[in-house]
């Protein structure tokens, strides 16, 4: 039987993620949710839910979700942590406010909170923040007793998170013909975000161009970059890069995309690319859409080798990881 370990002053953890439809019917409703208040006609975003469409209206974020809720509970019992593990989203079921108010159903009074987003940024952070704010004044105007929420730290640096990201970009080099794999360069893929948001991410006077979000994610490449040497015996260049860009063209957003990375790379005569979606805790709409259809057609257009590695999802040190922050 394991040694009790003690969570306090924490009742609770609350996995708090981004959400996806589950179905067809599910798509625009979904992106509704996603896109409130920016008036957007119905019409666009049927235009916009046809990479839903494309994997049956279905976004795996939510099966991600939950196999990381069973690996939580898995590690948590092993290792004598008693701490309940809830599950709400942003913008989809069960949503925040409804598993909040379960939470408080049950007696959770102190609750410690995960968000499946490793890094520092708004739409990463902050706006969770926001989420769980007005979440609480829902409840308030229900006359429910409030619960006292933390959120754990930024996680992006921690082994259980960086370790697996290093044995994905591995396997990736293993699958490619030998022939290119030496000389294969790596693509560490995350979201694109405005460069004004970037920079407001983390004082650019510590941090550099791209504030502490840039910062963070080139700090992660390198650790992984340096693993795989350690690893391998060879030194693969690498960079970061960004995709899934949207908004008004305009407005500067950070590059380089992943297509327009490759199209470089292949010019410069690199023989092959893993393309490492570091940003991104799980596989869900941008990592199948962006890269592994519309990045991955890229490269078969331009005869160049690519795979892309395996995202952390629920893979057991991760939990373990999850289990030594709280």
């Amino acid at each position: 039987m394991p040694d009790v370990l003690d969570a306090s002053p924490y009742d609770a953890l609350l996995l708090l993620s981004f959400g996806g439809p589950e179905g067809p019917d599910d798509v625009v409703p979904f992106l509704e949710n996603v896109t409130r208040g920016r008036g957007i006609p119905k019409e666009r975003l049927k235009e916009v839910g046809q990479h839903y469409f494309l994997f049956g209206g279905v976004s795996p974020i939510n099966d991600q979700n939950r196999a990381l809720l069973d690996a939580l509970r898995k590690d948590f019992a092993e290792h004598g942590l008693d701490l309940p593990v809830y599950w709400g989203n942003r913008n989809w079921a069960p949503y925040l406010t409804d598993t909040l108010r379960e939470m408080v159903g049950d007696g959770r009074r102190r609750i410690l909170v995960l968000a499946t987003s490793a890094y520092a940024s708004y739409s990463g952070c902050r706006q969770y923040r926001e989420n769980l704010a007005d979440a609480l004044a829902a409840l308030e105007s229900e006359g429910l007793e409030l619960p006292k929420i933390d959120k754990l730290r930024h996680y992006f640096n921690h082994p259980g998170f960086v370790e697996p990201m290093v044995d994905g970009v591995v396997r990736s080099l293993a699958e490619l013909p030998e022939e290119v794999r030496d000389g294969a360069h790596i693509a560490f893929c995350t979201h694109s975000i405005p460069t004004s948001a970037a920079d407001s991410s983390g004082p650019v006077e510590e941090h550099g161009d791209g504030g502490a979000y840039v910062r963070q994610h080139l700090d992660v490449a390198r650790l992984i970059a340096d693993a795989v040497r350690e690893r391998t015996g060879v030194d693969h260049p690498w960079q970061l890069v960004y995709q899934s860009r949207s908004g008004a063209p305009h407005i500067p957003w950070l590059e380089p995309d992943i297509c327009d990375h490759l199209e470089e790379r292949q010019a410069a005569g690199v023989p092959a690319v893993v393309m490492a979606p570091i940003g991104f805790v799980s596989d869900h709409m941008e990592v199948l859409y962006d890269l592994d259809t519309e990045a991955t057609a890229k490269a078969e257009e331009l005869g160049l080798p690519v795979r892309r590695s395996a995202t952390v999802g629920a893979d057991p040190r991760f939990a373990a990881a999850v289990r030594d922050l709280v």
